[in-house]
């Protein structure tokens, strides 16, 4: 899945800047994606603390771009920049101590061109990594929220296997509006993977035969969907099962022009979203990606604590493609 977005980005050398500069695994990933020519790394951190940690894991570094937030000769531009951004709710100071940390000095490098996109989270949280985003780069233009999915992927006999899964990490319990939006973001999303989506928007009910608010919430943005006259199918509420398997669904939702093949997955709520895909990371075998933020300006993606260097290279390469 990854040639075709490796091929693309040799020939556009984007900058990718990565926020925790002395972690091995960013050191490894960097230095990987530097060597094949994919992307222009960008590392954050006092140089000499880089340096050190790169010969202590042998990921040398000596040709990769480190900045240090604590002595970049721009940094009276940036915290003018940043002051104009958040106008009213931070002062110069204010900002000036905001860029003192990694995850914000990184994303106003790429709200001023400086780079291209950003990975953040080996060490960072989930929220540290998207706060900064949401306050200076904010959301695209027709986005009124955040996003995010997963694309899973399995290698089988008969083929490969690929789905998207959202919102499995940001949005706690979204109404049905951002439902809605998860569901377009998502099916934008699984495109940028060559995935045709055909969109379910899942439940513990299939098409009525439960009751309850959150169905009732998931049917209203099924159909706030369907009237949003998007270019793609999609149906609600759905079982998994009836999404999922052409059997179930000639008999729980036999006229559904999505129930049993569906390929991209809303979930009603951030724990229904976090179980599911992390029950087809572990039980199903595939390769979780992600999480991948959508919805914003600029690619900016997350990393979860628990990556090691392979996945911190494949998610650098999905961040950059993604623009």
């Amino acid at each position: 899945m990854f040639e075709p977005m490796i091929a693309a980005l040799k020939m556009q050398k984007r900058r990718i800047v990565f926020t925790e500069g002395t972690d091995p695994r960013i050191l490894e990933a960097a230095n990987r994606l530097h060597h094949e020519g994919i992307l222009t790394p960008i590392l954050l951190g006092n140089p000499n603390e880089i340096q050190d940690a790169a010969i202590a894991c042998n990921w040398p570094v000596d040709e990769i771009e480190k900045i240090d937030p604590q002595n970049y000769k721009e940094l009276d531009e940036m915290i003018s920049k940043m002051a104009e951004l958040r106008k009213g709710k931070m002062d110069e100071a204010a900002c000036r101590e905001a860029l003192k940390k990694a995850n914000y000095f990184g994303t106003m490098l790429v709200k001023m061109g400086k780079a291209d996109c950003l990975l953040g989270g080996a060490t960072y949280s989930t929220a540290d990594t998207v706060r900064p985003a949401l306050q200076l780069i904010k959301t695209r233009p027709g986005s009124k929220i955040v996003s995010s999915c997963f694309i899973l992927y399995r290698e089988t006999k008969e083929g490969n296997e690929m789905y998207a899964m959202g919102d499995c990490a940001i949005n706690l319990d979204p109404n049905e509006e951002e439902l809605a939006e998860i569901a377009c973001e998502t099916a934008r999303t699984a495109r940028r993977f060559s995935i045709d989506p055909r969109v379910a928007l899942l439940s513990y009910s299939t098409l009525g035969s439960g009751k309850g608010e959150s169905v009732d919430k998931v049917r209203m943005a099924a159909e706030k969907l369907k009237a949003m006259n998007v270019d793609f199918p999609a149906d609600g509420e759905l079982q998994f099962d009836a999404a999922f398997s052409p059997v179930v669904a000639k008999t729980k939702a036999p006229e559904s022009a999505v129930a049993g093949k569906a390929n991209v997955f809303v979930f009603p709520d951030i724990n229904a979203g976090n179980i599911g895909y992390k029950i087809a990371q572990r039980l199903g075998g595939f390769e979780a990606f992600g999480p991948i933020l959508q919805g914003l300006n600029a690619p900016i993606n997350d990393l979860s604590r628990g990556c090691n260097a392979d996945e911190v290279y494949k998610m650098s390469i999905i961040t950059a493609a993604l623009i």
